[in-house]
């Protein structure tokens, strides 16, 4: 049976790329998860018995544990998720951004080689090494335009620099050693089980509790906001019928400001349970944020064009999915809550605690 190895399986995408790979193909499934702060193995419980899924708890910066993996379990893939995210907390502590992120993708990179050089032909040209990144190496952008695979890399954060840094890793590997990879390059995700620490979540939860719900600068910030579940099935796509050595900017064209996204978060919240207040009342603009990019906007037509690929959600349609697994699941949610991050404001500097 093949098999893929999914690095950061128990993280909010890997999870659902885990699940969607078990319900929706053939594939066995190997979860390497070191299982960080944000890493939850409830997210799988589904699959957790499957025949189909194995769970391997290690570092993908451990050379050695990771061959192992690689002898043990003969990939045909590899889709690379493993990663630190939030932007804030590389702000507040970037060395484990450089860590995972660059050291990490290194490390699988040179396993998936060696591995890969080993095989018969037939397996060698068939094999894939799938990275996920963000549109945030691209920088900013302003009023207009929208990136596109061929943008220069002009990241501004230490989050959008060490996945810069993990992009050209992936792409020195394919045009050096000829390792057959492929990237996709997403914009901001959304939907269950991604650890509170996000936009969406932690305003959803805040306002659940009615707690502040505090936004950068006056929220004029613009994101392209894609629902998880579009998200992997374009993974998916890209894995199975991507180019060798190509990338893909998946986003499903739903740009909003943050101050509209927390705004309907509110009414949602309001809808679903009510409490007598207006949600929208909790809002209170913060300082912004250090190199904060005004706004993110992928042009999702070579993926679209090539493979066939559409979004099938709105924005408004995968908030009200998000808010209300979110309202109904708070036994996911609340030991993080109460015992991993309690909501308040991360990345900041001294200067940076008064409210606007």
């Amino acid at each position: 049976m093949n098999a893929i190895i999914v690095s950061g399986g128990a993280g909010f995408i890997g999870s659902a790329v885990c699940r969607y790979l078990v319900a929706e193909t053939d594939f066995a499934v190997v979860n390497v998860d070191k299982l960080t702060y944000a890493a939850n193995l409830d997210s799988l419980a589904a699959i957790s018995d499957h025949p189909r899924y194995k769970f391997r708890q290690l570092d993908i910066c451990d050379e050695v544990a990771l061959e192992r993996v690689f002898a043990d379990e003969q990939p045909c893939a590899v889709m690379h998720l493993a990663a630190e995210t939030h932007v804030d907390r590389s702000i507040q502590a970037p060395a484990g951004f450089v860590q995972t992120n660059v050291v990490g993708t290194y490390t699988l990179l040179e396993a998936s080689r060696r591995y890969w050089e080993g095989l018969p032909g037939s397996a060698q040209s068939s094999f894939r090494f799938l990275h996920v990144s963000t549109d945030e190496v691209y920088g900013a952008l302003g009023a207009e335009g929208m990136f596109t695979e061929t943008c220069a890399y002009r990241p501004n954060s230490p989050y959008a620099a060490s996945k810069a840094s993990s992009d050209h890793l992936v792409a020195a590997w394919s045009r050096t050693y000829g390792l057959p990879t492929v990237t996709a390059n997403a914009s901001n995700t959304y939907g269950p089980c991604q650890f509170p620490e996000k936009l969406i979540p932690l305003m959803t939860i805040n306002a659940l509790e009615e707690q502040p719900l505090r936004i950068y600068g006056r929220g004029e910030n613009v994101r392209d906001w894609i629902y998880v579940d579009d998200q992997v099935r374009a993974l998916h796509a890209v894995l199975a019928n991507g180019r060798a050595g190509e990338k893909y900017n998946v986003g499903a064209r739903n740009e909003r400001t943050n101050i509209e996204v927390v705004g309907l978060i509110c009414d949602l919240v309001d809808e679903l349970n009510p409490s007598g207040r207006c949600r929208r009342d909790l809002i209170a603009f913060v300082e912004d944020r250090p190199g904060h990019d005004f706004r993110y906007a992928s042009n999702p037509g070579k993926i679209e064009g090539e493979l066939g690929w559409r979004a099938r959600e709105t924005f408004e349609s995968g908030l009200r999915r998000t808010v209300e697994w979110y309202l109904t699941n708070e036994a996911w949610w609340r030991p993080l809550r109460d015992d991993v991050y309690d909501g308040r404001r991360l990345g900041l500097h001294a200067k940076q605690t008064r409210i606007l």
